[in-house]
């Protein structure tokens, strides 16, 4: 008697963004592949830690709803104000719904709304996963990250002006702001390394 070979399925499939910083020139940008299963508050966290942000402050998505082709929100609602900057929960929403099969329309990703950080955020599609490889991870990207409450980018320029030229007022001060040195063209995609979501929403929300 032969005996049928159950086939395997295939492992799922992550999913592939372009992350673009906008208003930076040279741009500063990031290309990730995340989990499957992941939600908007999973993508929120890798994009924070392939980008260099610290996540200090609030964010926010702004995507198309491919269903009913309305634009929604997504981020840390404010139950104090909620009408200030209306949005759902971004732990709530399941990141394939609003981004498998649905187009190359580019989404929003608003990261500090004093700076405000717009980054342009592409979906490129399923890629297979790779065999003895952990996802997240960063596969490419160009220049470091400007640093958290630089003031924009208006405020990132006159900080790369200062620090480019010795004889600049602000030179020492600004140096002296991040760590003594600051290279903007440093980046390799290898050193990134990515929180787990889970835990950064338990410190973020304070659950025991």
């Amino acid at each position: 008697m032969i005996q049928k070979v159950k086939k395997r399925k295939p492992p799922p499939p992550v999913h592939q963004f372009l992350i673009v910083l906008s208003g930076t020139e040279p741009l500063v940008w990031r290309r990730i592949q995340v989990p499957d299963s992941y939600s908007l508050w999973d993508l929120h966290v890798a994009i924070q830690d392939s980008m260099g942000w610290l996540d200090y402050h609030l964010h926010l998505f702004n995507v198309v709803d491919p269903k009913s082709g309305k634009l929604e929100s997504f981020g840390i609602p404010d139950e104090e104000f909620p009408d200030e900057v209306p949005c759902f929960p971004s732990w709530e929403a399941q990141m394939t719904e609003y981004f498998e099969g649905w187009g190359r329309q580019p989404a929003l990703y608003l990261y500090d709304f004093g700076d405000d950080w717009h980054h342009i955020l592409m979906y490129e599609g399923e890629r297979s996963t790779e065999p003895a490889t952990s996802y997240p991870r960063c596969v490419s990207g160009a220049r470091r990250c400007p640093p958290e409450d630089c003031g924009g980018v208006r405020g990132y320029g006159e900080f790369l002006a200062a620090i480019g030229d010795p004889e600049h007022e602000g030179h020492a001060e600004y140096l002296e702001w991040v760590g003594g040195s600051f290279d903007p063209e440093a980046f390799d995609p290898a050193l990134v390394e990515f929180d787990d979501p889970r835990e950064r929403w338990r410190v973020a929300f304070q659950e025991p």
